[in-house]
């Protein structure tokens, strides 16, 4: 009987160690007691070749099940492998109470998720950490400043213009800037783990607390990124940048709170020119209402027929025959029903900032157009209107369609037209903007290159346009009595125009002392405060106008 019990025990015992040889997953049985090894298959003896091997693994299990039953898993960093362990409470054969652990290899499983977390938070094309984990990080850098009695920082940052490189040189360099600013950014020390794409071409930059005595310096280094051109098609671009900046936790205490009034200084920056930052303030906030009013007052403007918008005119000048006004520069005004004159240094950032520069634009364009039209019809034949365009109207499409109908529709001579651009965008894409503005002169209307002497590399691209005007910025004659680099520029300007056979308008001129002094230099054209400010229609009809024919 005894040998029969033997028998049957061998039998069962190698039934057991022929299942757990073949399961697919390494097995091993430790004596409850002692610790010791009973048994170890052969998937089990092969992950766990060496003495170290195993007595790591007998760690990692100890680490994960201190108790014996349970489930949990456990990484093999030699073996750079993640195993699902299983652990059961058995009789051994001997009928030692034992534990049974089975290794279910989970490495590609692991990969897998990991790969889908970096795929959820990260972004695909800088690799930058994304907005899902801005959100998610953003509480834990607040709540360490709390906990430390400290302070850290939120960047929120907002590339100027992206959209005109995006479009004018093709998605595919637009891409490349993302990529080359991230990998700026993250070069900076004290944020380079913490720098986040939020889309777009908007970015945000956390300072956390051990990084917040540093923070004027990383400032400084932001803003350095942006002083210089970057290399892309073959060719310089500059693309400057906005920055709200706003601290924790005195600003905001929550994620959502932070990054609104990070948002509010981000706009506030954009508002005051770009290509700077600003700090957020209470003061800001209260910028932040009237802001939100403007927006929902400006969208009923445009929907309302434009009728909240005025075009003044401002006269120029011509120096040759006189000094009798030739025309004028017409420019926007709002006048809003709800909130009253609104400056248009205000209004016109917002208007691009909600996409409603362009029908503004287009607006003005057949207005002006229009107005120009009846003066030549009415006994002012040499009259001429000057029209800004945009940077992004200019890069419409189908801007030199616009330009047509706004000619075919009023009937205006195009001669009687002068479409001013900056200097700074007609050299930002060279190539581009020969292409549009060729087209442009084609409809037979005059060019004039505004805010001359601004740019980065005037004399480099001057003979690449074709302009019919020089407008030199006002900043070159604000102290045009006492400064004698001032009077040589204008000089400089004056014969480089005869040179090209262009004219030469000075804007900005307020004084009679600068008058004077212009008029000695043979200069064309002017504008300025001296002579009027802007007008509106009928005011600039009664002066300028006495003769009108209605």
């Amino acid at each position: 009987m005894q040998n029969l019990e033997v028998d049957k025990g061998q039998e069962v015992a190698g039934i057991l160690e022929a299942v757990c040889e073949n399961i697919g997953n390494a097995v091993c049985v430790r004596n409850q007691e002692t610790g010791e090894i009973l048994y170890a298959n052969k998937l089990m003896r092969e992950v766990f070749v060496s003495p170290t091997d195993q007595e790591l693994i007998l760690k990692l299990i100890d680490w994960e099940m201190p108790t014996g039953n349970g489930h949990g898993e456990v990484y093999y960093e030699e073996g750079r492998c993640w195993y699902d362990l299983h652990c059961a409470t058995v009789t051994w054969l001997s009928r030692q109470p034992a534990y049974l652990y089975t290794f279910h290899d989970i490495t590609e499983k692991k990969q897998y998720q990991k790969m889908m977390e970096h795929q959820t938070y990260r972004d695909f094309l800088t690799g930058l950490l994304n907005r899902m984990s801005c959100e998610k990080d953003l509480p834990g850098y607040i709540e360490d400043a709390i906990l430390a009695e400290a302070e850290g920082a939120l960047l929120y940052l907002d590339l100027d213009d992206f959209k005109h490189i995006n479009e004018g040189l093709g998605h595919q360099y637009g891409d490349e800037l993302l990529k080359a600013i991230a990998l700026e950014l993250q070069r900076i020390e004290g944020i380079s783990e913490s720098c986040y794409r939020m889309g777009g071409d908007e970015f945000v930059i956390i300072i956390p607390r051990v990084s917040y005595p540093r923070m004027e310096e990383i400032l400084s280094q932001v803003k350095e990124i942006f002083d210089k051109p970057w290399f892309l098609k073959n060719a310089d671009y500059y693309c400057t940048m906005s920055m709200g900046v706003a601290v924790f936790p005195g600003d905001g205490a929550t994620a959502q709170e932070l990054l609104k009034m990070a948002d509010i200084a981000l706009y506030d920056a954009k508002r005051s020119g770009r290509n700077r930052y600003a700090r957020y303030t209470k003061e800001t906030d209260s910028k932040s209402g009237k802001r939100l009013d403007m927006e929902k007052n400006m969208r009923d403007a445009t929907i309302s027929g434009y009728r909240e918008f005025e075009i003044f005119y401002q006269p120029i000048i011509d120096l040759r025959k006189g000094g009798v006004c030739s025309g004028a520069e017409a420019l926007i005004r709002w006048n809003s029903m709800e909130l009253g004159f609104i400056p248009p240094s205000e209004f016109i950032p917002l208007a691009e900032y909600l996409g409603l520069i362009n029908p503004i634009g287009n607006y003005v364009l057949m207005e002006a157009a229009r107005r120009c039209k009846y003066w030549n019809d009415h006994g002012y034949p040499e009259y001429k209107v000057n029209v800004n365009l945009s940077v992004v109207q200019l890069l419409q499409p189908d801007i030199a369609d616009i330009i047509h109908r706004a000619i075919t529709e009023t009937g205006i001579n195009p001669q009687s037209l002068t479409l001013e651009v900056t200097e700074s965008l007609a050299i930002n894409d060279m190539a581009r903007m020969k292409n549009i503005l060729a087209n442009i002169k084609k409809l037979g209307v005059r060019i004039a290159l505004d805010d001359f002497g601004t740019g980065y590399s005037s004399l480099n691209h001057i003979r690449e346009i074709p302009f019919d005007v020089i407008k030199v910025d006002q900043s070159f004659i604000r102290d045009l009595e006492h400064d004698a680099y001032s009077r040589s520029f204008i000089k400089m300007v004056v014969q480089l125009a005869e040179e090209i056979d262009v004219n030469i308008c000075i804007e900005g001129v307020e004084t009679k002392e600068q008058f004077r002094i212009l008029a000695d230099m043979n200069v064309g054209m002017i504008q300025g405060y001296y002579f009027d400010r802007p007008v509106t229609w009928k005011e600039f009809e009664q002066k300028y106008t006495p003769d009108l024919r209605h």
